[in-house]
Formats: C-alpha cells, sequence, structure tokens
C-alpha cells in the first residue's frame, strides 16, 4: 500500500507528549497515529449508525421487504 504525508497542526506539549509516549512504548508515531483515527473514524461511524437505528427503528413497522421493493422498481 503506498503511503502519503498528513501534516497535522497540534500544540508543541501535546506533540512531546505523543513523541515521549511513543518511544516509551515502543511505537513509531506515524502508525501509532493512523491507527488511532482509524479506530476514532469506526467509532463515528459506530456512533452514526446507532444514532439512524434509534430515529428510524419507529418506521421498522410500515418497512417493506427489499425483495417487494425491487419488484415494484422494475414496472
Amino acid at each position: 500500500m503506498a503511503k502519503t504525508a498528513f501534516a497535522v497542526k497540534m500544540d508543541e506539549d501535546f506533540q512531546s507528549e505523543l513523541k515521549e509516549f511513543c518511544e516509551a512504548h515502543g511505537f513509531k508515531q506515524g502508525a501509532f497515529v493512523e491507527k488511532a483515527l482509524h479506530e476514532q473514524m469506526e467509532r463515528e461511524e459506530l456512533a452514526q449508525d446507532l444514532l439512524d437505528l434509534y430515529t428510524l427503528r419507529p418506521m421498522e413497522s410500515v418497512a417493506v421487504d427489499f425483495n417487494t421493493y425491487l419488484k415494484t422498481r422494475r414496472k
């Protein structure tokens, strides 16, 4: 997989903390940040899915089976 650079401005103190943390735990900063961002994106997707479930659950009783819906679209 090709890699690309991604610049982020952050507080100097936090950047120092991140560097020290990664060095102390044997992580590479880039890989650590990439994994953290990926995990946060997954959490945000899950939160949106839960909101959709909560919002749309009351409409479940009037929902149409997907195959039935497709049959009506073909006409």
